[in-house]
């Protein structure tokens, strides 16, 4: 374990971890499977945030509160939470939370098309008030999986351990995403809002010369004005408008463009650079895979 001089300890090691949180030596050096209740939380030597070298699963049966858009609500039922790799998150609070935490370092899905597809789930960027809320019936959906990882941990490794302990994660992380898409869903009303805010903040960028001042809106600063992670916003304009937050930026940037190249005499260069375009093929490159024009061929027909 390490500590930096912004007291951020980082653990590289499944062991190191298990020390530090008074738990028997890990079964896997590069899996672990542990009971939220058999962790003890130091009462000295942990910093107050923490990063880890692993991908971490937590399952809370009580997690307080989550975030869904600038709104907070109580939740008495539990969650999933996780983490990616190098993300800092704060240290436990205290010994009385019940569950289980899975720790899986990258080492152990090379070989595996999940070492390449598990970068693919969002939800491993999420905030930790964005937590995965599931019902009674997903939760014992996903103690099933639980229940297999654990035990295939703890029994004699053969040849097929790890391709059984690796299935089983990814059908973990599947579940994941479906009951992410069902919660979506769930609090579409206060996703509507967001969309809503979503849209008023990405104009801004587009009136009285925006654009000029501020280049093209970046997904992360959109999030940041929303208190909510990039991650969780892409994934849920996707889920509810089909479209990432990077395709909202594109689709409206080409709307100005439309709107200046049909009401202006400016030059293709003039328009991109306005619009925050560093290189004005960039811009001309944008607008042909949206349009299947350039920007001159969509002028010349429109007048």
């Amino acid at each position: 374990m390490k500590s930096n001089q912004n007291h951020l300890h980082k653990f590289l090691s499944l062991s190191e971890f298990h020390k530090m949180f008074g738990l028997p030596k890990p079964e896997h050096p590069l899996v672990s499977f542990i009971r939220l209740e058999d962790m003890t939380l130091p009462t000295e030597g942990l910093s107050e945030n923490m990063v880890l070298d692993f991908y971490k699963i937590a399952y809370k049966d009580t997690i307080g509160s989550a975030k869904y858009g600038q709104r907070q609500y109580d939740f008495g039922e539990g969650g999933l939470v996780f983490t990616a790799p190098g993300q800092v998150f704060e240290k436990p609070k205290n010994n009385k939370s019940k569950g289980v935490l899975i720790l899986i370092h990258p080492d152990f899905l090379l070989s595996y098309p999940l070492a390449k597809k598990v970068r693919q789930y969002g939800f491993f960027s999420y905030s930790t008030d964005e937590a995965l809320q599931v019902s009674e019936k997903e939760k014992e959906t996903l103690f099933s999986v639980f229940k297999i990882i654990d035990e295939e941990l703890k029994s004699r490794t053969d040849d097929f351990s790890q391709d059984v302990v690796i299935s089983q994660l990814e059908l973990l992380l599947n579940y994941s995403s479906r009951y992410y898409k069902r919660q979506f869903i769930t609090y579409k009303a206060v996703n509507d809002h967001l969309i809503e805010k979503f849209e008023q903040v990405l104009e801004s960028y587009f009136t009285a010369n925006g654009e000029l001042q501020n280049g093209i809106p970046a997904v992360q600063n959109l999030a940041d004005q929303l208190n909510v992670s990039a991650s969780y916003l892409s994934d849920m304009l996707r889920s509810l408008t089909g479209l990432n937050t990077q395709q909202h930026i594109h689709n409206r940037l080409i709307e100005r463009a439309k709107e200046i190249l049909s009401t202006t005499d400016l030059s293709v260069a003039e328009i991109a650079y306005q619009l925050g375009f560093e290189y004005p093929q960039s811009f001309t490159r944008l607008f042909k895979s949206k349009t299947n024009q350039t920007p001159l061929e969509f002028r010349q027909s429109f007048n």
